[in-house]
């Protein structure tokens, strides 16, 4: 079994990583966070050649503290990648999804448009934010938020986080450009709606809206891309118009009102409002337009030829060994259940996963605590992915962790829209 190089970092590392950034105060003032040395017994269970999967209890300000650790190291015989159902329209268990891509163990990914949300579109299984699989964007990024970056190159694990954004772009047969707006989603709606979204519709003088209670920008001028993997149809709308793009990417036809299925190893350029008229005018029967995704970072690096996988996550946690978390982040005290991910000096990449809910077993953890947590583990750079009740680890076909809804609920399954899944060489 591949042993984890300095695997139990003191816990004044993990204090003194907080304190260099203000996410804690002094000692005496505030319990430092979780314990980087495990309070009781560490399970742990071989996968493969440099993979080292543990599971342990520590001790947090609020009570003992789960923690299952995935670790995959740079030359692991293992293949890190995204994965999800059967479509992306419609989610599955993390569980449903190792066992369909054969992994050896998974997690739960992105973010998603979860039912019953205050902003829920009708398809709980789309991802909000970046999703990259097999080098394809099936997710745009939002407001340049990290994100996850996974690649295989001579053999070995190539991992990065940092902020990303997808700058999509058509080009007509005729030589006329036009920004793609989304990949997968609904067209119209913006989620979340700040940032970059709200400066760009902004400065454009573009119409939109935002919903107050749900945090939903609505934009009437959008041209989004359906691939194959949505699986489903497209949404159907009477003012909306789809150019269907065959395999080859030719247009072979104009759909009006939009709505219906995406040609097998096709897609769909699907418009409404301006995106609807320009469709009309520039993506006639017969012609071939250019689409193009690529992935740049904040320095307008293109990233593109890199990335395999691209998870996008929530709030960042560790940039070059410091805490980046904003005050307000640091001050939180809610400790739901955490899905984190990590990367470490040497280039390995850690999963994490934290348990909540479940109060004298697994009080869960603030996001400077997760932080922290990250650090001690031996990270340097650190993601705070989906949490709450998407919280999943699984080993070997088997549950590990103890995902709750809420407190006092039983232990199951939430249904998700991505996992990143570790498959055998």
């Amino acid at each position: 079994m591949h042993r984890i190089p300095a695997r139990h970092r003191a816990t004044a590392l993990a204090l003194a990583l907080l304190a260099a950034t203000g996410a804690c105060t002094r000692p005496e003032e505030k319990d430092p966070g979780i314990s980087a040395k495990p309070s009781g017994p560490v399970a742990e269970r071989p996968l493969a050649a440099g993979v080292d999967y543990r599971e342990s209890v520590h001790r947090g300000p609020a009570g003992p503290v789960r923690v299952s650790v995935l670790r995959i190291a740079p030359d692991a015989e293992a293949r890190l990648v995204g994965a999800h159902g059967a479509n992306m329209a419609l989610p599955q268990t993390v569980r449903q999804a190792a066992r369909r891509a054969g992994a050896l163990a998974a997690v739960n990914g992105s973010y998603f448009d979860i039912k019953g949300g205050k902003a829920y579109s009708g398809y709980p299984g789309d991802p909000v934010g970046l999703y990259v699989e097999n080098g394809r964007v099936l997710s745009e990024a939002r407001d340049e938020g990290a994100a996850l970056l996974l690649g295989h190159r001579d053999g070995r694990l190539w991992a990065r986080i940092t902020e990303v954004a997808t700058p999509g772009l058509i080009t007509a047969a005729d030589g006329e450009t036009r920004r793609l707006d989304g990949v997968d989603r609904v067209a119209g709606r913006l989620r979340p709606c700040r940032g970059i979204d709200h400066d760009r519709l902004a400065a454009e003088g573009r119409v939109w809206r935002r919903d107050p209670d749900t945090g939903l920008c609505e934009d009437p001028d959008e041209i989004v891309e359906f691939t194959p993997d949505w699986g489903v149809e497209t949404p159907s709308g009477r003012g909306g118009v789809e150019a269907v793009l065959d395999g080859d990417g030719t247009v072979s036809r104009l759909r009006s009102p939009a709505g219906g299925p995406v040609p097998k190893g096709g897609r769909v350029l699907y418009g409404i409002g301006e995106g609807a008229d320009w469709l009309r005018e520039h993506a006639r029967p017969g012609t071939a337009p250019d689409v193009s995704i690529p992935l740049t970072d904040s320095s307008g690096e293109d990233l593109t030829d890199l990335v395999d996988t691209a998870v996008g996550g929530g709030r960042r946690l560790l940039s070059g060994g410091r805490v980046v978390l904003s005050e307000r982040d640091r001050a939180a005290t809610d400790r739901p259940p955490r899905t984190l991910a990590g990367v470490t000096a040497d280039g390995s990449v850690l999963l994490v996963t934290v348990d909540g809910r479940d109060p004298g077993a697994s009080e869960g953890a603030t996001l400077a605590e997760s932080a922290g947590l990250l650090a001690s583990l031996g990270a340097v750079d650190g993601l705070n992915l989906d949490g709450g009740g998407s919280t999943t680890m699984v080993v070997g076909g088997e549950l590990r962790n103890r995902p709750r809804e809420a407190v006092g609920d039983p232990v199951g399954e939430r249904k998700v829209a991505t996992v990143l899944a570790l498959l055998p060489r």
